[in-house]
């Protein structure tokens, strides 16, 4: 049996989680979870396997991405002696080893195709094939999986198998990243002070008001992960000295980027908008420029001796361009020309959205709010 770890934190976004985390526990049900790299999808999957009814047996962690492809299948479900070159005995693999247990499977969106179909039937049956055995053996294992993969949007690329996305999907937990978890982050700093003070047998003094003050703004990339290792860090290094900002910004990971790493949501959704917009009046001229171009060829042909043969022109009549002013109420709003610019994108992109946010530089997350508020999604 492992430690019980905690689900640290009383934001209403962890204080829900939690509660979601405790009702699955005490169930079979497989369960996936999602969110940014260095959330702690890891603490939350022991968190759920300590509370449940098999908390006394195996807890089996594996990364499906750190493992080659080649040997993965090897490894998740063992092998028999001669299966290939090195193979010298035969070997159990982590679900046997987790039979009665759990087993956690990380960044499950990087598995291979052919792995999948294997687990896929074992989620079904429960039972799989060592590699070289024609042996069918039965397992009772639980799978927790977690990612920070889209995989909806891997499952319409064809890089994930739609039938075991559908399987693992029976409950989704998503862990929010750091940044939104507000006074969360002071709570979980005080926790590895605490845990490294130990560790290391050292003081630390603590931060100063405006370094506290920091720690809140900071957008945290590398989520807890990074706080953690900030943390550890400013324990060692710093030997105890009080953290001041000037000491602080020197060890953050992005710290030549502190300002645009600031959280702040309006100002970063007006900067998207901006970026759109401006895009669009840049290709609104771009086209205006190439009309005109177009219209002087035309009007310098009819001018020319009619008795001249002349070719047929390479490029189509100009459309009728109007350079009368144009009107107040012509000129489409804001939202138009973001709806527009998005619904074009998404078009040309042919409806893959993590290119279409790229495209226009947004992220992946503004992007979906903007498709639902658009409607653009029906």
């Amino acid at each position: 049996m492992i430690d019980a770890p905690e689900i640290l934190g009383t934001s209403p976004a962890i204080e829900q989680l939690k509660h979601l985390a405790l009702q699955v526990a005490g169930t079979e049900v497989t369960v996936l979870i999602t969110g940014e790299t260095g959330t702690g999808k890891e603490v939350m999957a022991r968190f759920i396997h300590t509370r449940s009814p098999r908390a006394r047996n195996n807890f089996i962690a594996v990364n499906c991405g750190a493992i080659p492809a080649g040997i993965l299948e090897s490894e998740l479900f063992g092998h028999e002696k001669g299966a290939f070159t090195g193979a010298l005995q035969a070997r159990k693999g982590y679900f046997e080893s987790a039979d009665k247990g759990t087993i956690f499977l990380d960044e499950i969106g990087e598995m291979p195709l052919e792995t999948q179909v294997k687990l896929l039937r074992i989620l079904e049956t429960g039972e799989f094939q060592r590699v070289g055995s024609s042996e069918t053996l039965h397992i009772d294992t639980r799978i927790i999986a977690a990612t920070n993969r889209n995989l909806q949007q891997e499952v319409v690329s064809k890089n994930f198998r739609e039938d075991l996305y559908y399987r693992l999907h029976s409950v989704e937990l998503t862990i929010p990243p750091l940044r939104e978890r507000g006074r969360d982050i002071l709570i979980l700093a005080e926790q590895f002070i605490r845990q490294f003070e130990r560790k290391h047998a050292m003081s630390f003094t603590g931060f100063s008001e405006d370094a506290t003050d920091m720690l809140l703004r900071y957008s945290w990339p590398g989520n807890v992960r990074e706080l953690r290792n900030l943390i550890e860090s400013l324990l060692i290094l710093e030997k105890g000295n009080l953290i001041t900002t000037d000491i602080l910004e020197k060890h953050l990971v992005e710290r030549s980027r502190f300002k645009s790493l600031v959280h702040d949501p309006e100002k970063s959704e007006r900067h998207e908008i901006s970026m759109i917009y401006g895009s669009l009046i840049q290709l609104h001229q771009e086209i205006s420029d190439i009309r005109d171009i177009l219209m002087q060829i035309r009007s310098d042909r009819r001018s020319e001796p009619a008795e001249e043969p002349r070719k047929a022109p390479l490029l189509l009549p100009a459309p009728n361009v109007s350079h009368t002013p144009v009107a107040t109420s012509d000129i489409p709003t804001l939202e138009e020309v973001e709806k527009q610019a998005i619904a074009s994108t998404l078009r040309a992109l042919g409806g893959n959205k993590r290119k279409t946010a790229k495209a226009l530089g947004i992220t992946e997350r503004t992007l979906y709010r903007k498709i639902n508020t658009y409607g653009l999604d029906r």
